[in-house]
């Protein structure tokens, strides 16, 4: 949802007519919104492939979602959406704000939902430890997450690069390396190659295709 809205205001914002309506931006709206709702479901799936197997086999689960899936499924939605309707305009830097927010927004959700979520830290001795109802203190790492995904979301909102576009890949390069990070301090439900996790290998992978582009997007113009 916070997705689909970031694009919204940014399809409004920057065609003068037509709006989001317009053919070539609805076209763009629906691959965000199957592109995010596809990863959200594939990234899941591949950090808990206990869950996919039972599935397989016709048990009654029903899989997560992951942010981090949601997001480079949408990104990738969008870009086959452009590349289809011949669109080469940036829309991502209006997202930026939106996007931050809205994940700001579900992570308070993941708080208050506490052990059913499972996007709580490891156990710590540490003063800001939150017990969610099993009498252990673990990091929070849902509020650590908002501390990180407002000020970088406000500040690159507000930034000016002469770029279009670099601030939405600097947004989703620095998040990428954020879940990255903060994945050190988390409980992996099932450990891949290196012991990493499958959003942890998700991040790494997406990096290493994102991030000179966002390097790129960042040189000063000739």
């Amino acid at each position: 949802m916070a997705l689909g809205a970031a694009l919204w205001r940014a399809s409004i914002r920057h065609q003068p007519t037509g709006g989001a309506l317009a053919p070539g931006n609805f076209a763009v709206v629906v691959g965000l919104l199957l592109g995010a709702a596809i990863g959200n479901k594939a990234v899941f799936l591949l950090e808990r492939p206990d869950v996919a197997l039972a599935m397989w086999q016709g048990q009654p689960v029903w899989p997560g979602q992951s942010i981090v899936g949601g997001l480079l499924g949408g990104l990738i939605g969008v870009e086959i959406a452009k590349a289809l309707t011949r669109q080469t305009r940036s829309t991502g830097d209006a997202m930026v704000w939106p996007i931050a927010v809205g994940l700001a927004v579900g992570r308070v959700g993941c708080f208050l939902a506490g052990l059913h979520d499972d996007t709580y830290g490891l156990p710590t001795a540490l003063p800001w430890g939150v017990d969610f109802g099993d009498g252990v203190r673990r990091h929070p790492t849902q509020v650590y997450e908002i501390a990180i995904v407002l000020p970088l979301g406000w500040s690159l909102h507000r930034a000016r690069f002469a770029t279009p576009g670099a601030a939405f890949k600097v947004f989703l390069s620095s998040y990428l390396a954020w879940r990255f990070a903060v994945e050190f301090i988390k409980p992996v439900p099932v450990a891949w190659p290196l012991g990493l996790s499958g959003i942890q290998w998700t991040c790494l992978v997406a990096l290493i295709v994102y991030l000179p582009l966002t390097l790129r997007a960042l040189r000063p113009a000739p």
